[in-house]
């Protein structure tokens, strides 16, 4: 399989990161892209390994640098994706898998289309968009789950609508009905796209 560059987005709620999981879990050769963030560390984090943390300054060093395929500010915390890592894993023959939002996919995408068709990034640059069946499905999960207030859940529905009106943005969907289903068609379009020769 040739390295590819991975980017998932998807609402909260509609498992996406079962998905990465298991994907991680069953390919070896795809590694997951670590972020940088100034928050610091929660419970047993550790640094290099969940995230880079860094200084509000060496982020914003790093940032007027060009140094991140993308960033944004989350809850006033800073998050990023730096270029290097990402290179460095592809050149090795890796492939590497990106769990970030829209905008950051967005981001990364408009980023990607300035490369060479040549260049590892864009010869292997896979956007896929996990979808719930609907909204009122990704409801009925969330407050399954009964980790969130109900003002909380309405939040994640604004954002989630707001999201899948984004969807299209993506070269490839996946409706998760069903986990072993949506499995299969990630891996799918996976192991297609690791096949196809640069255009």
């Amino acid at each position: 399989m040739k390295p590819l560059l991975i980017v998932m987005s998807a609402p909260s709620g509609t498992g996406k990161t079962t998905l990465c999981d298991r994907l991680l879990q069953d390919y070896p050769e795809i590694t997951y892209s670590v972020s940088c963030t100034t928050r610091g560390p929660r419970g047993d984090e550790e640094d290099g390994v969940d995230y880079f943390f860094v200084a509000p300054a060496e982020f914003e060093r790093r940032r007027a640098a060009r140094l991140f395929l993308e960033h944004a500010t989350v809850h006033g915390n800073r998050y990023g994706t730096l270029r290097g890592p990402v290179e460095e894993a592809m050149a090795e023959g890796q492939s590497v898998l990106m769990d970030i939002d829209v905008a950051g996919a967005g981001q990364v995408r408009a980023f990607v289309e300035t490369l060479p068709p040549d260049h590892a990034m864009r010869a292997g640059f896979v956007d896929i968009f996990i979808r719930p069946p609907s909204l009122a499905a990704l409801q009925s999960r969330l407050q399954g789950r009964g980790e969130d207030a109900d003002e909380a859940v309405a939040l994640r529905l604004r954002n989630a609508a707001g999201e899948m009106a984004r969807a299209h943005e993506f070269t490839h969907q996946i409706v998760n009905d069903h986990l072993e289903t949506a499995y299969r068609e990630l891996v799918e379009v996976i192991e297609a796209a690791g096949r196809a020769q640069p255009r």
